[in-house]
C-alpha cells in the first residue's frame, strides 16, 4: 500500500489539515493516510491534552474510510521525534511505502531534525506550500540538493486557515463555522477546551 502520514499537533484540527491529505491522496495515488497527534510538547503551554486532541482527530476523520488514526505519539511519555514515529510505522506496516506530508516551513527545518538522512530512507517527503506555490517549490528544489531526490511538491493551495487563529476566535466568541468541521466545533463546546464559545 501507499501510505501518508500527516503528523500534527492538531489543537484543534482543522478543514485545511484534512483538505491537505485528500489533496495528497489524489496527486500521488495514496490508498490512505494515517493521522498521527502529536504528544504534550513542553515548549506549547496553551496545548490541550493529547487525549482531547486525538478524539477530536479521530471524529474529524470518521466519515473518510481512507483515513485512520494513530495514537503511537500520545502513549509516549518521552519526547516523539519523527524519526521514531517512521521506525514504528515502518515497523508496522514493512510492506507499505510511505509519504510524509509535511508544510514547506517544516522542510525548510529540515536540516535541523533529528536524524534527517535516516527519515529519508523510510519515506518520502510530499510538500505543501505555507507561503506560496513558488516558494514551496523553490525549497523543494533546494532540500533535494541536499537531501536527494526523495522530497516532492504537493499541487495544493495555500490554505489560510490555522489552529492558532482558530483557537484566538473562539476565544473571542467569533464563528468558525466552515473552518472546522462541525463534529469537532461541537467536542469542543462540550468540554469548553477553548474558552468561550457562541
Amino acid at each position: 500500500m501507499r501510505t501518508g502520514i500527516m503528523g500534527g499537533t492538531f489543537n484543534p484540527v482543522h478543514n485545511a489539515h484534512l483538505l491537505i491529505a485528500e489533496m495528497a491522496m489524489e496527486e500521488y495515488a495514496l490508498d490512505r493516510v494515517i493521522f498521527i497527534t502529536g504528544g504534550n510538547p513542553p515548549h506549547k503551554p496553551d496545548v490541550i491534552s493529547s487525549e482531547h486532541r486525538y478524539q477530536m482527530t479521530h471524529i474529524a476523520i470518521s466519515g473518510n474510510d481512507a483515513f485512520e488514526d494513530d495514537d503511537f505519539e500520545i502513549k509516549r511519555k518521552e519526547k516523539s521525534y519523527s524519526v521514531n514515529t517512521l521506525r514504528y510505522l515502518s515497523e508496522k506496516y514493512p510492506c507499505d511505502e510511505l509519504f510524509f506530508i509535511i508544510g514547506e516551513d517544516s522542510l525548510e527545518d529540515l536540516p535541523g531534525w533529528y536524524r534527517p538522512e535516516e527519515i529519508l530512507t523510510m519515506c518520502a517527503l510530499l510538500v505543501f506550500p505555507r507561503k506560496s506555490r513558488e516558494v514551496m517549490k523553490r525549497e523543494v528544489e533546494r532540500m533535494r540538493g541536499v537531501f536527494g531526490e526523495n522530497i516532492y511538491p504537493l499541487n495544493a493551495p495555500v490554505i489560510e486557515i490555522s489552529s492558532t487563529e482558530i483557537r484566538k476566535r473562539l476565544r473571542d466568541g467569533k464563528s468558525v463555522r466552515y473552518m472546522l468541521p462541525d463534529s469537532v466545533l461541537e467536542y469542543i463546546e462540550k468540554y469548553n477546551l477553548y474558552g468561550e464559545q457562541k
